[in-house]
């Protein structure tokens, strides 16, 4: 008696089938650069002739969009930043009428107006499609559950994973921010397969299970889809180490779309592809806004390719990164990992810091946790930096100190500044439950 052999079970986190593959990750580098001038063309006259912002630009740059001939051509077209967003609070940057538009996003206004942000029938579909393909490149796959940690509402961030995943032929669990004792009972009562979540409060979820007595590694997770803030490779390794899965990262921003703007591939993990037949991307020098080639770190602009609600040309991030070949979906390249926002910035006696660079030495260092907040204050006329960090529940009272020393060389041998640092207890910083804030200005 003969029969054929039974198909291997799928692992979650395997590389995509070919057969998955969407039309756009078909594309050959010579299709997808026709595709994106087409588009390029046809997105700066929307823009021009429906949004006054853009027009005013355009005609005092003295630039047209029927100049725009060749890709490189945009860098002859002004920039946008978050400041004419916020000008044109509420609806002054939409290119559609307001009875067009199906949702409304924004952002949280923390420093200023927020950015209102609007999606056509058709933009929210083409969400839902990257999104999809997002979760599809991280090694999802239809049927999986999607455990959903981002905050739902005006944040982009819940309901963008969440109409993606159910695109892809996912089963969503909308969980949302906060209530985090629920949320590792949810875990382990629905056995999810993949989690889409801000790094920091995963680190706030892997408290809770071992506060529970659970071991996160025995959990159902394979998939870790971690976004909204930047993290780092020991980030990487540390959450990989501790639940068993692979951690890929997803990126976005509201003023462009949201989350799906570029992912990594589950397959390489070695850097974000944009998906540039939506997206544009190029990198400048944050401080001269001259535009470098790829290979160079740089501040990421992108130019949206198909918004219809709200198009933005050459959008200043602020994030910075460089582009790279593209690896698993060769015809898109690559950003690196964000290592952090020309905003987010310390500029410390004269030496540039950035949070995720703390962050590296620390989950370098033993006996700490992942767990930190950088306090800058001022003595005299000189600013000063501390790095509170907490202590790991299992460390000896004794290491502390000897942590305390490892960071503060650490610091000074590979950043090049001073600073003293506190080693506290466990689970006394405040934890995060969205985006996480990592540096308290006390300079008054």
């Amino acid at each position: 008696m003969t029969g054929s052999a039974p198909t291997p079970q799928r692992r979650l986190g395997d590389p995509i089938p070919p057969e998955l593959l969407d039309a756009g990750e078909r594309m050959d580098a010579d299709e997808l650069r026709a595709h994106q001038l087409d588009r390029l063309r046809a997105t700066l006259r929307h823009a021009y002739d429906h949004v006054e912002t853009y027009r005013r630009k355009f005609d005092a740059a003295g630039v047209r969009p029927e100049d725009c001939r060749t890709l490189a051509d945009l860098a002859r077209f002004p920039f946008t930043t978050k400041a004419d967003l916020r000008e044109g609070y509420p609806y002054g940057m939409f290119a559609v009428p307001l009875d067009q538009v199906r949702r409304l996003h924004a952002s949280s206004g923390t420093t200023g107006r927020p950015t209102v942000v609007g999606y056509t029938e058709r933009d929210l579909s083409t969400w839902a499609d990257l999104v999809a393909r997002s979760i599809r490149a991280a090694g999802g796959r239809p049927g999986d559950k999607v455990h959903i940690a981002y905050g739902y509402g005006l944040f982009t961030g819940g309901l963008g994973a969440h109409y993606g995943a159910e695109r892809a032929g996912c089963t969503v669990i909308p969980a949302g921010g906060g209530m985090t004792a629920r949320q590792v009972q949810l875990i382990q009562d629905l056995r999810p397969e993949i989690i889409m979540v801000t790094p920091s409060y995963l680190l706030t979820l892997l408290d809770e299970f071992e506060r529970q007595g659970v071991d996160p590694r025995k959990t159902s997770l394979r998939v870790g889809i971690f976004g909204a803030e930047p993290w780092t490779e020991e980030m990487r390794r540390e959450i990989e180490d501790r639940l068993d899965l692979h951690a890929v990262d997803i990126y976005g921003l509201s003023e462009v779309m949201g989350p799906g703007v570029a992912q990594e591939c589950v397959e390489t993990k070695d850097g974000l592809h944009i998906w540039e037949d939506h997206f544009y991307p190029e990198i400048v020098d944050p401080f001269t806004d001259r535009a470098l080639p790829d290979g160079e770190s740089g501040e990421l602009v992108l130019t949206t390719l198909t918004k219809e609600a709200l198009p933005v040309i050459r959008y200043r991030t602020r994030d910075l990164s460089r582009l790279l070949p593209g690896t698993a979906r060769p015809a898109f390249r690559r950003m690196e990992k964000v290592t952090g926002r020309s905003d987010d910035m310390i500029i410390l006696r004269g030496v540039n810091l950035f949070p995720t660079q703390i962050e590296e030495i620390l989950l370098r260092t033993p006996g700490v946790a992942p767990h930190f907040q950088l306090r800058l204050s001022r003595r005299g006329r000189m600013d000063h930096l501390t790095v509170r960090v907490e202590a790991r529940p299992e460390a000896p009272a004794g290491q502390r100190e000897e942590a305390r020393a490892a960071i503060v060389r650490a610091v000074k041998d590979g950043v090049g500044v001073t600073v003293e640092a506190e080693v506290v207890d466990p689970y006394t910083l405040e934890r995060s439950v969205g985006k996480i804030k990592r540096v308290v200005d006390e300079r008054g």
